[in-house]
């Protein structure tokens, strides 16, 4: 008896090929749009353009405390008792007179630049709310 051989099957295997890498090509920047609103102010045909002056900068706030209703302001330039402040924010705009101010919890009449100081408000303040003069 002769023994039958068993075919074998034989796979080949995929080769890959090489894929060549993909460039992508810049996209063009447009150039802005000029707005010519100093044009369009003469001949009427927009709104005119009023720049307000900047407004003096006296400090930012860092904290408030709602119970006693008031602020802790971090100055850049000094304050004293008795100025007028306008507190400006996202939900806040206001203005109003000094009437009490702190350090340390011991009341003081002058606070000069960098010195942080607890104030008393009006109404709610919120931290990076901008205190400026009106």
């Amino acid at each position: 008896m002769a023994l039958k051989k068993k075919k074998r099957r034989v796979v080949k295997k995929k080769t890959s090929k090489k894929r060549k890498p993909v460039v992508k090509k810049a996209a063009k920047k447009k150039a802005p749009k000029k707005v010519l609103k100093k044009k369009a102010a003469k001949r009427g045909t927009g709104k005119a353009v009023v720049k307000k002056p900047k407004q003096e900068v006296i400090g930012v706030i860092t904290h408030y405390f709602p119970k006693v209703r008031a602020a802790v302001i971090k100055l850049k330039t000094p304050l004293a008792v008795g100025d007028t402040i306008k507190v400006k924010g996202h939900t806040t705009d206001f203005i109003q007179q000094i009437t009490s101010m702190q350090m340390d919890h011991v009341p003081v009449d002058v606070a000069k630049k960098g010195q942080e100081i607890g104030l008393l408000v009006n109404s709610r303040v919120r931290q990076h709310d901008i205190v400026c003069k009106p």
